[in-house]
């Protein structure tokens, strides 16, 4: 069974968001090890300036990459990536599950996204839309699209 974990900067505030979330992490138990980690996001000045965000990010790309493993296929969600349709990043998953990879590690940055170090690092720069979303609303939309890819994989009746 593919293990997926999404590792994230911040934690869900709001209670239908994770009402939301807790739902998708349930229904993905049917096709996958799902493990969520929430990283504390550095601390910021109100207007911090662009050497502050920089190091602010290096230091949040540490927290990331000390829960990679070497093998793990690492997704990175930026705004720079490629969009993918449904079917697309279901035969993306397949395609890394057949290739030998057993975990693929999507990651959601802090509000002011990745380092450039965790981009470089990733197999695949996924954007979720060209417009822009809060990075909690990015968790959710990120577990039904891995749902959504499941159920394509195993051609469920939730993809229409």
């Amino acid at each position: 069974m593919l293990n997926i974990n999404i590792i994230c900067l911040g934690r869900l505030k709001e209670s239908y968001l994770r009402e939301a979330c807790a739902e998708y992490i349930k229904r993905l138990g049917a096709f996958c090890r799902l493990t969520v980690t929430e990283l504390t996001p550095e601390k910021l000045p109100d207007s911090p300036n662009e050497t502050q965000i920089a190091r602010a990010l290096a230091e949040e790309a540490k927290k990331i990459n000390a829960c990679i493993s070497p093998g793990d296929a690492l997704v990175a969600l930026c705004i720079e990536g490629r969009e993918f349709s449904s079917e697309m990043l279901s035969d993306e998953i397949e395609k890394y599950a057949v290739s030998g990879i057993s975990t693929i590690d999507f990651i959601i940055g802090s509000s002011y996204g990745l380092d450039p170090s965790v981009k470089e690092r990733a197999k695949l720069r996924l954007s979720m839309s060209k417009m822009t979303f809060p990075h909690q609303l990015a968790r959710v939309m990120l577990l039904e699209q891995l749902y959504r890819a499941f159920m394509i994989s195993s051609s469920g009746k939730y993809h229409k």
